[in-house]
C-alpha cells in the first residue's frame, strides 16, 4: 500500500506545500548562518520532489548563493562556486565527501559524527548520480 502511495503523482497543493516547506527550511538555515534573505531567483531554482530543491537566492547585502534543502542535509555556498543547478549538485557531491572523510577520520569522532559522515557520503553519491541524469535536467 505505501509503495502505491508513493508512486502517485503529487497534487498541486502537496507540491506548492512541499516547495514552500523547503523554502522555509533554506532560509531557516541562512539565517542561522547570518544569512538574510532578500530574493529567490525562481527561474533559476529546482525542485526534485520529494528529495532535494537548489535555491538560488539573494541576500540583504547583496550576495548571491545557492541553497540545497529537502531530504539531505541543508547547506549553501556562493554562487561563484556554481554557475547552475546542476553544477550546485556537483559542488555538494564533492564537498559533502571531503567534509565526510574528514568527520570519519577525525581523532576522536564519536558514532554521531560517523554516522552523519556516513550521510553525507549518502547523499553526496546521490547529488552526484542526479547531476549525471540527462533527464533531469532535459
Amino acid at each position: 500500500m505505501a509503495e502505491q502511495q508513493e508512486n502517485q503523482p503529487f497534487s498541486e497543493e502537496q507540491r506548492a506545500e512541499w516547495v514552500r516547506e523547503q523554502f522555509q527550511k533554506a532560509n531557516k538555515f541562512l539565517a542561522e548562518n547570518g544569512v538574510l534573505f532578500d530574493s529567490v531567483t525562481t527561474e533559476e531554482s529546482r525542485y526534485l520532489m520529494p528529495y532535494l530543491a537548489v535555491w538560488k537566492i539573494r541576500a540583504m547585502d547583496g550576495k548571491q548563493y545557492w541553497v540545497i534543502s529537502g531530504d539531505l542535509p541543508t547547506d549553501y555556498t556562493s554562487v561563484d562556486n556554481a554557475a547552475d543547478a546542476k553544477d550546485v549538485l556537483r559542488h555538494f557531491a564533492m564537498h559533502w565527501q571531503l567534509k565526510a572523510e574528514n568527520l570519519i577520520n577525525a581523532e576522536g569522532a564519536d558514532d554521531s559524527q560517523k554516522a552523519f559522515g556516513a550521510l553525507l557520503i549518502n547523499r553526496a553519491e546521490s547529488l552526484f548520480a542526479m547531476q549525471n541524469t540527462p533527464d533531469l535536467w532535459a
